[in-house]
């Protein structure tokens, strides 16, 4: 494998699995193919090697250009998505043009050239867990999760197009032999993330002198895991597993929302009450939790980010030190939610 494309390469994840490949494999080519929405931003592959990385500006349910693209490659790893919760209850149409046509036009060019797929989703298909009040320290892997056999149970529009474009992948596997893996992974968070997302929309808050922001009384749990650990597990999934199987990603790093927006204010300086409860998301899912034991015994990944607090730390450090990435937007951002009672 010499040559790779990465769909939604200049957005929050992709682009650090970009970065990731052109750190640790300098033989490898990607070409990033983006549509550069909002969420995407060339600034992420700023300081990238263009002998290594190129950037093709572009949409994955462009038939002609994906095609173009793929008889080329050796390798597609998609993450382009539309993927945030509280847009697609305002306007779903997109994430199905997304995540349903993009994903059906990726797949179909792949079948056609025999080309290696790897599909890049989300724990949300699978719906929620119960609430647990003894959630197990950060690391420690105990308690309900989920697993590649939990039935889908999607919630959104935005996890229901997720589930519907995993389905798509797992059917073309079946019917037409497409030589393809699935991923879920738990919530990432790390460098480049968009400012509408919770960790850094809390940490811009405290930058910006403006009030952090919960979503009701803060007890829904996610599995954070850093995005450089995503990025790892995906490049083993991608050269070592097993086509046609699904491998969940999960650092086994639970925490409610209520605790980590106190320890965001806490490392921040600021009062750990600092913050005010807003209107709740519509259909708010309760808890997330991954278990990666398939991934870690088959394919002997392990995360190397296993203590949230530091992991944090480097976050916040980079959003301080790259305030004009995310300045621009930051009053469109929080008008939007202002507008939503959030």
């Amino acid at each position: 494998m010499k040559k790779i494309i990465v769909t939604g390469g200049a957005g929050f994840i992709g682009s650090n699995f970009v970065h990731y490949v052109v750190n640790n494999h300098p033989e490898i080519h990607v070409t990033v193919l983006d549509k550069l929405t909002y969420a995407g931003n060339k600034e992420n592959l700023v300081g990238l090697p263009s002998n290594q990385v190129k950037l093709v500006v572009g949409d994955i349910a462009d038939a002609e250009l994906v095609d173009k693209l793929v008889q080329e490659t050796d390798a597609v790893v998609h993450y382009a998505a539309e993927s945030h919760n509280d847009n697609s209850l305002n306007d779903p149409f997109p994430f199905v043009q997304t995540n349903i046509i993009g994903t059906y036009t990726l797949i179909e060019a792949c079948r056609k050239h025999n080309i290696r797929y790897h599909h890049v989703s989300t724990d949300e298909v699978y719906g929620d867990l119960p609430l647990r009040e003894d959630l197990p320290e950060y690391g420690e892997g105990v308690g309900e999760k989920f697993t590649a056999e939990t039935p889908y149970n999607p919630s959104s529009p935005y996890s229901s197009t997720k589930a519907g474009s995993d389905l798509l992948v797992k059917a073309w596997v079946r019917s037409f032999g497409l030589k393809a893996t699935i991923s879920n992974c738990s919530n990432n968070y790390g460098p480049y993330q968009h400012i509408e997302k919770f960790i850094p929309r809390q940490i811009t808050n405290v930058l910006s002198g403006i009030t952090p922001k919960l979503y009701g009384e803060g007890k829904n749990v996610r599995d954070w895991i850093h995005t450089n650990d995503h990025s790892s597990a995906v490049w083993a999934i991608l050269t070592k597993g097993r086509i046609g199987e699904t491998y969940l990603i999960g650092a086994d790093g639970e925490e409610d929302n209520k605790t980590v927006i106190e320890l965001i204010l806490e490392l921040m300086g600021q009062s750990k009450d600092a913050y005010e409860h807003v209107q709740d998301r519509s259909g708010h899912d309760l808890r997330y939790a991954i278990d990666s034991t398939k991934l870690r015994e088959e394919l002997g990944w392990e995360p190397e980010f296993t203590d949230f607090r530091s992991g944090l730390v480097d976050t916040i450090q980079w959003y301080t030190d790259n305030q004009e990435w995310w300045k621009s937007e930051k009053e469109l951002i929080e008008s939007n939610y202002a507008k939503q009672g959030q």
